[in-house]
């Protein structure tokens, strides 16, 4: 069918059948050995790699290392065995008296045609291998991939699963991400922003506000969560039904959330205990145009 014309011998002598099944059977030892070789070398790498990841001191820094390396672990040892195979298939043809020139010729355009067919697959893959040696996110990441955000439940080289705060499981083609805002890596910010009325005391609303985050910095419950001394940031806005107040807390990654919903609860009771009033349209839930 491809127009290949296979140099057999007339007539098959014993001695011609042992000798090419002797180079046959060196080939595919040698290859054996190679490839076992090749894949034991990849291992100690992705061993190496994996138990260097525990000098990292960062929460989960080693865990998602170690998924890295095995996962290019993986790519390495698929690679390898492609080329060993695809080298020792075509000795062993030759051997055989099959002619190798017309057969590459053939199997390049081949390739050439599921090249152009599988664009698509092969961006997607090399953007995950890119993403994997950047360590843009991990396994437990909470990331916001533009039409799609949540926290990150797989990573494969082709297509990344997160799951929402609704439930909702999002495939995600790493060839399509062109952003990626990964909120939980390294530290984060609880950033409330207070509305108060227009004649209360800003100043004093400040000192309130800076009571109340430092009680949280030194509170035990929330040593490790809350990093630094929080920061009151002043006034942040003259909006239509008041003055808003920013205070910043700087957290541990994926804490900022918890962190900011208990500092918007302290902040109630102690405006309620100082009487300093927040405008109604804020506590029925009426936004500001």
């Amino acid at each position: 069918m491809l127009g290949l014309d296979v140099n057999v011998p007339d007539s098959w002598t014993w001695e011609s059948l042992i000798e090419a099944g002797t180079q046959i059977a060196l080939v595919v030892l040698l290859a054996v050995l190679i490839l076992w070789g090749a894949r034991r070398a990849i291992r100690r790498v992705v061993k190496r790699a994996t138990q260097g990841s525990q000098r990292d001191r960062r929460p989960g820094a080693g865990e998602r290392r170690k998924q890295r390396a095995q996962a290019l672990g993986d790519l390495l040892n698929s690679v390898v065995t492609l080329v060993i195979a695809g080298v020792a298939l075509v000795t062993v043809l030759g051997v055989a008296g099959v002619p190798i020139a017309p057969l590459l010729t053939s199997a390049g355009i081949l390739g050439i045609a599921l090249g152009f067919g599988a664009q698509t697959l092969v961006k997607d893959y090399l953007a995950g291998i890119f993403m994997i040696l950047e360590d843009q996110y991990g396994v437990g990441d909470w990331i916001d991939m533009g039409d799609a955000g949540g926290e990150v439940e797989a990573v494969s080289l082709r297509v990344t699963r997160l799951r929402d705060t609704e439930g909702t499981v999002w495939y995600v083609r790493n060839g399509e991400v062109l952003r990626v805002g990964n909120q939980s890596q390294g530290w984060a910010r609880s950033v409330l922003d207070v509305t108060v009325a227009y004649d209360t005391d800003i100043d004093r609303v400040c000192g309130v506000l800076a009571e109340v985050a430092h009680e949280m910095f030194v509170d035990p419950e929330y040593q490790g969560i809350v990093l630094e001394e929080p920061e009151v940031w002043g006034v942040n806005e003259l909006a239509k039904d008041g003055v808003v107040v920013r205070v910043a807390i700087k957290t541990a990654p994926l804490k900022q959330w918890a962190t900011t919903r208990e500092l918007r609860a302290r902040v109630k009771n102690r405006f309620d205990a100082e009487g300093i009033e927040i405008p109604r349209s804020f506590l029925t839930g009426v936004a500001p145009s």
